[in-house]
């Protein structure tokens, strides 16, 4: 019989790569990355911190005590009060943000679609006059605004705010997804064509599948903009119809009585939360 070969036996990788000494320079950036982004968060989260600590206290803690100071005796007392006065107006902005955010991210995708896979003669030029209305500041159309709402009585109504959210957010959104779906092949659409489907069949059944992420992108903008507005808010709704940043700012701002710092805190925690 012959000899078999004695196959040399082959090191495992993960036994190799434990061995190896540590990349000493990768370490210190790791660390130094790590500690400024710790550091980052701790500043972005001492207001956050204040804020909780601040409303959990009584008025005499408040008095009493420093602003990082722990409560003495914890009390749930001015995230109550802080909800009676704001709960009619947190869902007056949650009236208002849901079908300002829908709808604005609904025709933004349109456009986007049209704009990027069926352009027509012009389509660049209307597509620039539309991005031009990301660029206009709010307080050059409070007046035309205004007179647009009265003469189609949405005037210091939550319809008159989710109107003018919308037309403010249209060119943001047609903005997101049309530079979306200039990344997506126009083989894509041709095949759908080949296939019989329609111009809201392609839209529904091809594009928008596959849009999720600027979807969520869209939403998170509107959502974000639209909740923390207080110009429109101040100057376009009535008294019942005021979003809760108004009221947030009417409650901190009053000068009649004490001022309470533990509920003006759980105010704003209210205000901020979604």
């Amino acid at each position: 019989m012959r000899d078999v070969e004695t196959i040399p036996e082959v090191e495992p990788a993960t036994m190799r790569l434990s061995e190896r000494k540590p990349d000493t320079a990768r370490i210190v950036n790791r660390t130094i990355v790590y500690g400024l982004l710790i550091l980052a968060a701790i500043a972005f989260l001492i207001p956050m911190f204040i804020l909780l600590n601040t409303s959990f206290k009584t008025l005499a803690d408040v008095r009493t005590g420093t602003l990082v100071s722990l409560p003495v005796e914890f009390t749930l007392e001015p995230w109550v009060r802080a909800w009676g006065t704001l709960r009619g107006y947190f869902w007056n902005s949650v009236r208002m943000v849901v079908p300002a955010v829908a709808i604005s991210t609904g025709i933004g995708a349109v456009n986007g679609y049209v704009l990027s896979k069926w352009r027509f003669r012009g389509s660049e030029a209307f597509f620039l006059a539309l991005m031009m209305g990301c660029f206009i500041p709010f307080q050059s159309i409070l007046l035309p605004m205004s007179q647009l709402l009265g003469r189609l009585g949405l005037s210091q109504r939550i319809a008159g705010l989710v109107l003018t959210h919308v037309v403010y957010g249209v060119p943001f959104t047609t903005l997101f997804f049309r530079n979306y779906y200039v990344g997506i092949p126009d083989a894509i659409v041709e095949s759908g064509k080949i296939d019989g489907a329609t111009f809201l069949g392609i839209f529904f059944k091809i594009m928008l599948p596959i849009s999720g992420p600027i979807i969520v992108v869209a939403v998170i903008w509107q959502t974000t903009q639209i909740w923390n507005d207080f110009l429109f808010g101040v100057s376009f709704a009535g008294s019942q119809s005021q979003p809760v940043t108004v009221a947030l700012n009417n409650l901190v701002a009053t000068t009649t009585g004490i001022t309470e710092h533990n509920v003006n805190m759980a105010a704003a925690l209210i205000a901020a939360f979604p």
